[in-house]
């Protein structure tokens, strides 16, 4: 009933869109069927950018999920890649959508800011690598997104340029530190986003707006060209609407790159063809200590419906244990290592909570850091034993729903902001792929998340299962009220 349901509501957009519909109706299209639209020539790359830019003109000022939009640069690529389309050259599924970077990922000849007074100014000369990758597959590149500063939190308030605000209740946050490219696409803004991942930095945010974000594996995506909040840490993974949708940002930007010492030389899926991949031999793990403990009682309820859908969808789940993580400075060291140029200099153009952070990580020992690094290394490979047995993970993405803006300015009176990011942060200290998407909705209207998660390089199973799950609910058809 509820596959039914969706495939009459996708039926119906394509319906409209192919009836000139006006361009409120384009934006509301996944990038899936964006993408359907140009193979088929029925719409223009041109005419998705302009439906983009009018929903930014509408919602940004209340939403404030962008630093820098693209305007001119998006619609001079659009009418490029229009052109392509008209003389047969289709570059994939990327040709002619409108992208979104998180601010932290360079671009050459506009500003990457951080969302920090530090780099207000700071304009790259070269693209990122994963830009690189999506211009070449066909991406319009739309505009560069707000964020947590220096992706160093997890609410995307404290930023140079103001607060993020979620599109599903204005005065809550988006999450962080990719709160900006969640509420971006949550509100139609454009097609998809790209986000950093270092503690659960796309995970909780996409799980607050739901979206499907997905954390690829260390070292499958490229962070040359990114403002590092922690090289051992850091993650680039894709921010969408779907778990197709995610597949698709994902095959543009995964593979080698010999140039960045953390990028791993691993065979790459074509991770579409997860879309539809039989689940029913998948065995799943639940790792009860700590992921369930603790658990807001609407969050708790919700991922238990949703594991029951689950076991209907695979061979079945069992309890694990997962490798004990310890408190491990390597976060904070390289954060420090980073900035101390420039927080030495000018401190007082930090938000007072970076500030802080960056202070107390201003006093980590040189064998706390090293002993951190190894047992991290130790953890990385200790984990992957627990594939032996199961072949995906299944927690909530956050132990807490979307906390208000206000009173979030700090971690001491931030209501759930630390502990917001108790579920996603092991997953970097493993390296595993995980992905969140929509399980569900509190009372109040705020999104819920689930995380799956595979062995290393298993991105494909991850988005096999979300994708199945997908289908087998409606959770992510639901549209922000804005």
């Amino acid at each position: 009933m509820r596959a039914t349901r969706r495939d009459f509501l996708a039926g119906a957009v394509t319906a409209a869109i192919a009836n000139a519909a006006p361009r409120e109706e384009l934006a509301e299209m996944t990038l899936s069927q964006a993408s359907g639209m140009i193979r088929a020539r029925k719409v223009l790359s041109l005419d998705l950018v302009k439906a983009c830019l009018e929903r930014i003109e509408k919602y940004n000022p209340r939403i404030n999920a962008f630093i820098t939009v693209m305007r001119d640069q998006a619609l001079d690529q659009a009418r490029e890649l229009d052109a392509e389309t008209r003389s047969g050259r289709l570059r994939g599924p990327l040709h002619g959508i409108p992208i979104g970077l998180k601010d932290l990922i360079d671009t050459e000849g506009v500003r990457t800011t951080a969302a920090s007074a530090v780099f207000k100014d700071r304009i790259p000369k070269e693209d990122a690598e994963v830009v690189r990758r999506l211009k070449a597959a066909g991406a319009v590149l739309i505009g560069k997104l707000n964020m947590h500063e220096f992706a160093y939190g997890a609410t995307s308030v404290p930023s140079h340029f103001g607060a993020v605000h979620n599109p599903w209740k204005l005065d809550y946050v988006a999450g962080g530190s990719s709160g900006g490219s969640a509420a971006a696409v949550a509100a139609r803004m454009c097609y998809g986003a790209l986000g950093s991942d270092t503690g659960g930095s796309i995970r909780q945010p996409s799980s607050y707006c739901a979206l499907a974000g997905l954390k690829p594996t260390y070292g499958r995506v490229s962070t040359r060209g990114v403002v590092p909040l922690s090289w051992s840490l850091d993650h680039i993974g894709p921010m969408c609407r779907t778990v197709a949708d995610a597949a698709a940002l994902l095959s543009a930007i995964a593979g080698y790159d010999p140039k960045e010492t953390t990028s791993i030389n691993a065979p790459v899926d074509k991770y579409t063809l997860a879309i539809g991949m039989r689940t029913s031999t998948f065995r799943l793990g639940i790792p009860r200590a700590l992921f369930y403990e603790k658990l807001d009682p609407e969050i708790e309820s919700a991922v238990n419906e949703a594991v029951a859908v689950l076991r209907k969808l695979t061979a079945g789940a069992r309890d694990v244990e997962l490798p004990q993580i310890g408190n491990l400075p390597v976060l904070a060291a390289e954060a420090y290592a980073y900035h101390q140029p420039y927080f030495s200099k000018n401190p007082e153009l930090y938000q007072p909570m970076t500030r802080d952070r960056l202070a107390r990580a201003s006093r980590i020992t040189t064998d706390a850091y090293i002993n951190g690094r190894r047992e991290m290394d130790r953890l990385r490979r200790e984990v992957g034993s627990i594939f032996s047995n199961v072949d995906l993970l299944i927690t909530p993405t956050t132990p807490v729903p979307p906390f208000p803006i206000q009173g979030s300015e700090s971690d001491i009176t931030a209501a759930g902001a630390a502990s917001s990011l108790r579920n996603t942060s092991p997953f970097d200290v493993y390296g595993l792929p995980a992905i969140s998407v929509p399980c569900g909705f509190t009372k109040s209207g705020l999104p819920i998340g689930l995380q799956i998660s595979g062995g290393h390089f298993d991105e494909t199973r991850v988005l096999a299962l979300a994708h199945a799950y997908e289908r087998a609910t409606n959770w992510h058809l639901r549209q922000p009220p804005i």
